[in-house]
């Protein structure tokens, strides 16, 4: 009896690690969700205008507005998922989330562990220093402290100039930090520090450092769920509704590939 008591206790605790493992359903459509009929995307909350938490922690911003956009194109019901940046393709790959929707640029790490989209919005780095920095190129970065958002791709452009690099939790708390005296430079996106100097941060922007594709990130063995995500961008940027969220929040539109 207590063998039989601890084969069943053992059989429980297994089907338990599974579920918490985010074990994913699969629905009719062949897509690979978190749960059925759901579109469980991950954002950090803390990119604004890109994503921004609010006293309840609800989410808003660019890329999540594309999110629901894009649920809606796939028949499903969004569900937004609040989680630190440099964790969410980690996230995304073990099935924590269906997707990362969170500006994350694409890169040959990245696609080492996760797929993309194809890109929903074109932007790139570049530095921003106080206003009476002398700072104006990216040479000038030699051996200077530079703060880069935690997980962002800004880190290893920083590292071409220097070791000594802090790492923030957001690009908006680094250019936060920036503003009141600390750090001789950020890498941030460009888009992102326009919106800060918009907003009253006393920040200067100076060269601007590449072009880059954000893209929705998506689990490697999600085929079916990555071309159906493909399909609905194709139709949003077709429809005029890219363009439409991209003017609402930054008055562009900066879904179009700038070098077509």
């Amino acid at each position: 009896m207590r063998k039989g008591l601890a084969t069943l206790f053992s059989l429980l605790l297994v089907i338990g690690l599974l579920a918490a493992c985010g074990g994913k359903e699969t629905t009719t459509d062949g897509m690979k969700l978190v749960e059925a009929d759901k579109f469980t995307y991950a954002a950090s909350g803390e990119f604004k205008p890109f994503s921004t938490t609010d006293g309840d922690g609800v989410m808003s911003g660019f890329d999540i507005s594309v999110a629901e956009a894009v649920a809606k194109e796939l028949g499903l019901e969004p569900v937004q998922k609040k989680f630190k940046f440099n964790s969410i393709v980690e996230g995304v790959k073990t099935g924590r989330f269906d997707a990362a929707v969170a500006s994350h640029t694409i890169t040959p790490d990245r696609l080492e562990h996760i797929s993309f989209s194809t890109p929903y919005y074109y932007s790139g780095p570049q530095i921003f220093v106080r206003p009476d920095s002398d700072i104006e190129t990216f040479d000038d970065l030699k051996d200077l402290e530079i703060a880069v958002s935690k997980g962002s791709t800004y880190a290893d452009t920083a590292k071409e100039q220097t070791d000594n690099i802090i790492l923030y939790d957001s690009d908006v708390t680094a250019l936060e930090a920036l503003s009141i005296g600390k750090h001789d430079a950020v890498i941030t996106d460009f888009i992102t520090g326009k919106e800060a100097i918009g907003a009253g941060l006393e920040i200067d922007a100076r060269q601007l450092l590449g072009r880059s594709e954000q893209a929705i990130g998506i689990a490697k063995d999600n085929e079916v769920l990555l071309e159906k995500v493909n399909e609905a961008l194709q139709t949003l940027r077709e429809n005029g509704t890219l363009k439409q969220i991209s003017e609402e929040f930054f008055g562009e539109d900066i879904t179009v590939d700038p070098e077509e």
